[in-house]
């Protein structure tokens, strides 16, 4: 009956006129949930507001992770980077549940807020809650569910939050601070690597690796804010909820490496018997070429026709030719050398400096794409090689 209680009176705080004004008891957190391995978009974690009022019966998570199905045209605005999440406001406790139920940590740490600094707080959010504010443009990197978290305190609380990175010792770009969350999931992990491009590769600074829960936590950890002229620590007390319990990864696909590494091999050997065949092998070029031109397609709409902005000036394209569906198709005509020929000399020699150049690209390609690579060079060569024949 009290959280019923309860949720009406915050129900009627987020709908009424009035502003609900907090008890001197009342506290707001940062909450920090762990990560979850079974959907990629929950391997890093989750960042949410909790505000407690014990004397106004009030327990709620203000969660900026929402997104709604039925927004018009979701599926479309999804495809051309036009992300749309919102705040949700609900019950704590049931929050709660869902991630002890899922083996998620939760980390609550209570802010050092004096009564009006808690009381601003809360109203932003509120504001923010109301229909005609609570969705907001996302973005992966820059506006998500945990930088929502730092910025809605540095709006509502203005310049007496200070944020501290200096203990940031690490050197990481965005792609490798994406990585360490993917251990678990490398067929994510590669998709990643392969749908977004050089903006990733950028060195991000310490206010920039807060788009990670877990460094929301640490940044929260080592801020300060101001009262009555004095320099105090924005986290008053930290609780660890709930710790996950230790357990056996899940068995999944086989690594990308061993799926490419033992496509790279057959390739290798079809091409083995095509030289003393004195011909090549026109069906698997065909499959690799229509698959990697359809992908070169993918990532050039993503560059050029949307706006994923994380998409842009993406290396792949230099494997993933959009020209190599082209190429593919006019395999199964059989055209008089010429322009065909050039086309797998000139993939052959893009495809061997590219193994070459590997190392120093200015964007990290994923491993696992070399001996993709590798097999496009190869098949590239053969069909260069045996075209007359």
């Amino acid at each position: 009956m009290k959280k019923f209680i309860g949720a009406c009176i915050l129900l009627f705080a987020i709908t009424g006129a009035n502003a609900q004004k907090l008890s001197d008891r009342a506290t707001i957190s940062v909450i920090t949930c762990g990560p979850f391995q079974k959907e990629l978009y929950s391997a890093f974690g989750h960042s949410a507001f909790r505000v407690y009022d014990p004397d106004r019966n009030i327990d709620a998570v203000f969660n900026y992770g929402v997104f709604d199905f039925d927004q018009p045209n979701f599926y479309l605005n999804f495809a051309r980077g036009y992300l749309y999440y919102k705040l949700a406001a609900y019950d704590y406790q049931s929050f709660e549940f869902s991630y002890i139920r899922d083996n998620r940590f939760i980390h609550d740490q209570e802010l050092n807020l004096t009564s009006e600094q808690k009381q601003k707080l809360f109203d932003y959010l509120m504001w923010n809650h109301k229909p005609k504010n609570e969705n907001y443009r996302y973005d992966y990197f820059y506006n998500n569910c945990a930088t929502k978290i730092r910025d809605v305190v540095v709006t509502a609380l203005g310049k007496d939050v200070t944020f501290d990175g200096s203990y940031i010792k690490t050197d990481y770009t965005i792609r490798q601070l994406t990585d360490l969350y993917l251990d678990h999931q490398p067929w994510g992990d590669l998709g990643i690597d392969i749908c977004l491009g050089l903006p990733m590769d950028k060195k991000a600074s310490p206010y920039e690796y807060m788009f990670l829960p877990d460094y929301i936590e640490s940044g929260f950890d080592h801020a300060t804010i101001q009262q009555n002229g004095t320099t105090v620590p924005l986290v008053k007390a930290k609780v660890n909820v709930y710790e996950a319990r230790p357990k056996e990864s899940a068995g999944g696909l086989p690594h990308p490496m061993y799926v490419f590494g033992t496509f790279a091999l057959l390739c290798i050997a079809i091409t083995v018997r095509d030289f003393k065949k004195g011909k090549p092998s026109a069906w698997l070029d065909s499959v690799l070429f229509i698959v990697t031109g359809l992908l070169g397609f993918l990532l050039f709409f993503l560059w050029f026709f949307t706006d994923h902005q994380a998409a842009a000036k993406n290396f792949n394209l230099l494997w993933a030719l959009p020209s190599n569906l082209v190429a593919a198709i006019a395999l199964f005509r059989r055209p008089e050398p010429g322009w065909l020929k050039k086309y797998f000399l000139g993939v052959t020699i893009l495809s061997a400096l590219l193994l070459l150049t590997w190392p120093i690209l200015p964007q990290q390609l994923h491993t696992s794409l070399i001996p993709i690579v590798i097999a496009i060079l190869i098949r590239a060569f053969t069909q260069y090689k045996l075209w007359k024949k």
